[in-house]
């Protein structure tokens, strides 16, 4: 068996600044095991880090904490593990956001050339291309 993680689980988890929905999510993940897995889908990845950076202002170090943990645990499934993992790394070592590690690391998965945006930041990531 298999359950879905909101985004919203997954923040009263880690945060644990609602008293009553803090216990109900620490409650229901703290049961996962491997009878019983969590999966956490890529949206909800890309969701928690925006939260944790701008509602709990998280540095990059607890962000990398987070996402890690979740790749670790063994009751929970990410989607897409192996490329979060990559973008993980990506992340730590450059000054980009994680959401544009991830989709340039997605696209590299999905055997695309390159990843065309608009953004300079993100188009200091290797596999980015600038096309302004």
């Amino acid at each position: 068996m298999m359950i879905g993680l909101d985004t919203n689980i997954l923040v009263r988890y880690i945060t644990q600044d609602d008293k009553k929905q803090s216990a109900q999510a620490t409650h229901l993940i703290e049961t996962l095991d491997a009878e019983t897995l969590g999966f956490v889908s890529l949206i909800s990845i890309i969701e928690l880090v925006w939260v944790l950076e701008s509602c709990y202002e998280s540095d990059k170090e607890a962000i990398i904490n987070v996402i890690d943990t979740l790749l670790k645990a063994k009751a929970l499934v990410v989607e897409n593990a192996g490329v979060v993992q990559q973008a993980l790394r990506v992340f730590s070592t450059t000054n980009a956001d994680f959401s544009d590690c991830l989709i340039e690391r997605s696209g590299h998965h999905a055997d695309c050339d390159y990843t065309a945006t608009f953004d300079r930041k993100a188009s200091r990531i290797d596999g980015m291309v600038f096309v302004g």
